[in-house]
């Protein structure tokens, strides 16, 4: 047998991302459309950064939820989160849906009114409810849900002065077994603080109990939280019914379902992580469903807010500047920042290119355009290189973004909405000076003088 040649050992630097021995990678992902409509058509047309809603996606997630719960459960009542996303546009498509309001301010209860929604058609819920605020909800019979005495004080006076009982429900925090528990919002059920409160509302007979709520916290992956939440909601209820003889109209589950986003603290992609609506039903219909008589359940109430609205939303960007670091890794600066993406400080948002720029790869920092260190949307992430110009898509974006966004250096940018029959809706438009300055008052002794510049010393 012929002796091979000898070959001399080498070690070659691999770089991640590129074809090696064991085949092409899969390539860095990149978003070239939004709803079959080019992106950079969209840049081109409106401007960037630019913020693109899909109202497809968002009907397509309500219709989930809802047959997802419905198919489980018989009495099904979607409440929309206002906090989560209050543009018009966006609660006039879950109201079309079928959706009620939820609202933690006045302002929210002044919007949902003014988008058509009676009153008795609005979930009152938040730690803060100014006394005029609940006379309002009470006047137009709105399902107001308690948080403390001090608001069963005001409820009973103003329940004096209308001459009727206002029917209430009462916001409970427990032990679910997560950490950690919400104690902050609502009475307490582990404490006997809940019963009390249910005892004195009885007690006081100008309210009368019909429902009871729960949030137990937010973009929760476990379903099992929910499960628990359900058995100790139910085991209450028949401790009111029991004890008080309290048949409930409600119960009302809260929010806090996980959507597709990436919380920084997961070492996996929530993509592979957050739980379908069904998972989360499966763990709550079939308790609410045995706890009760068959024709006397109560309505289940979903504020489900975050997995309804966040996949439905991007947010396109424009590199204005690239530079290396000290550290060596490659920074992009963007037109768009915290200032616009405020979720991107406890998400790793993903981030697409649109412009095609090759396979290879390597760590950048992602910078917005403010003037203030902790501007930063992805503190690392792969990308290839890309160039002054070029156009990225962050994403998913949808939820609370444009509650929370800010005008700080940089006004906030247009807001587009595709329809499903390929219609472009501006929904927002882009900011400016005057809009910005249109509630300040400048006193007269401040106005400037008649040349600019000129200073008067008499």
């Amino acid at each position: 047998m012929p002796k091979s040649d000898y070959e001399k050992p080498s070690i070659v630097r691999h770089t991640m991302g590129m074809m090696n021995e064991f085949g092409r990678p899969s390539g860095q992902n990149h978003c070239y459309e939004i709803d079959g409509v080019p992106v950079e058509s969209l840049v081109k047309e409106y401007g960037s950064p630019l913020i693109v809603f899909s109202e497809s996606t968002i009907r397509e997630r309500h219709a989930e939820l809802h047959r997802a719960f419905s198919l489980r459960y018989p009495k099904i009542q979607i409440a929309w989160s206002y906090k989560t996303n209050y543009l018009n546009a966006i609660c006039a498509i879950m109201h079309q849906e079928g959706s009620w309001a939820e609202v933690v301010s006045e302002y929210e209860y002044e919007m949902a009114k003014n988008l058509g929604i009676k009153g008795n058609h609005i979930v009152v819920n938040g730690p803060y409810k100014p006394d005029s605020f609940l006379m309002n909800a009470v006047k137009d019979k709105a399902m107001i849900n308690i948080e403390s005495l001090d608001e069963i004080y005001t409820l009973e006076k103003i329940a004096s002065a209308y001459g009727e009982a206002v029917e209430v429900g009462m916001r409970i925090n427990m032990d679910t077994g997560m950490l950690t528990a919400w104690e902050r919002f609502g009475v307490n059920l582990e404490s006997g603080q809940a019963y009390e409160v249910a005892k004195r509302i009885v007690s006081g007979g100008k309210l009368k109990l019909v429902g009871l709520h729960s949030h137990i916290g937010t973009f929760i992956l476990d379903p099992k939280f929910y499960q628990q939440q359900a058995i100790s909601l139910c085991t209450f209820a028949s401790r009111l019914k029991d004890e008080f003889g309290i048949s409930l109209k409600y119960i009302n589950i809260g929010g806090g379902f996980a959507s597709r986003n990436r919380l920084k603290s997961t070492y996996l992609p929530t993509t592979y992580m957050a739980p379908s609506f069904d998972a989360y039903a499966e763990s709550i219909c079939n308790i609410i469903l045995g706890a009760f008589p068959h024709d006397n359940l109560p309505t289940l109430f979903l504020e489900t807010g975050r997995a309804l609205v966040d996949e439905s939303g991007y947010l396109i960007s424009t590199v204005g500047s690239t530079k290396r670091l000290p550290s060596g890794i490659r920074a992009l600066i963007l037109d768009a920042g915290v200032n616009i993406a405020v979720t991107s400080y406890w998400y790793d948002l993903e981030i697409l290119p649109v412009q095609d720029r090759g396979y290879f790869m390597e760590d950048h920092v992602i910078f917005g355009p403010l003037c203030m260190n902790i501007d930063v949307c992805r503190d690392l992430v792969k990308l290839p290189l890309l160039n002054k110009g070029d156009n990225v898509v962050i994403r998913p974006f949808g939820a609370y973004n444009v509650t929370q966004w800010t005008q700080f250096i940089r006004m906030r940018p247009p807001v587009l909405l595709l329809g499903m029959n390929g219609e472009m809706d501006v929904i927002r438009e882009a900011e400016d000076v005057t809009y910005l300055k249109q509630k300040e008052k400048l006193p007269k002794r401040l106005e400037p003088a008649n040349s600019v510049g000129s200073v008067n010393r008499e």
